[in-house]
């Protein structure tokens, strides 16, 4: 399956690169209620959703996750803690519905961005675009309550 190049993460990058990303693509599906990763666990892969819903959530010490942090939609990249060092997720994550998306093997992109500089540079700076922009909707979400 093709990923549509208005995604989000894919739209930045240069052709070559994004199509040499494609091709690494694997199709995955995730239950309602699955969790898809944990807090603190080690982040060796990402997704693009492709349809469904994931919610974000943060571990508070003594309860449960946190209610979601935010809620992550088609075309969203799920996860970019394997793109920076020490590779370990800062969230938790869980399907809120059937999720479809496309995964990605965080070492095999991360030696994809060393051999590639322009592409590896493109895509560090539209990960962190699309950090900065969650941060920037957290802090907001926060000031509303």
């Amino acid at each position: 399956m093709r990923i549509p190049t208005t995604t989000a993460l894919f739209a930045a990058l240069p052709p070559p690169g994004r199509q040499r990303l494609e091709s690494l693509a694997r199709d995955v599906s995730f239950r309602a209620g699955t969790r898809i990763f944990e807090e603190g666990e080690r982040a060796d892969r990402f997704w693009v959703v492709r349809s469904g819903a994931v919610s974000l959530d943060l571990r508070v010490p003594g309860r449960h996750p946190a209610p979601e942090v935010e809620t992550l939609r088609t075309g969203d990249l799920l996860g970019w803690s394997w793109l920076f060092p020490p590779y370990s997720w800062h969230l938790g994550a869980q399907a809120q519905s059937l999720v479809r998306a496309q995964e990605f093997d965080a070492t095999v992109v991360r030696a994809l961005a060393e051999a590639d500089p322009v592409f590896g540079r493109a895509l560090a700076m539209r990960v962190a675009e699309i950090v900065g922009h969650r941060l920037q909707s957290a802090r907001a979400r926060l000031l509303d309550m």
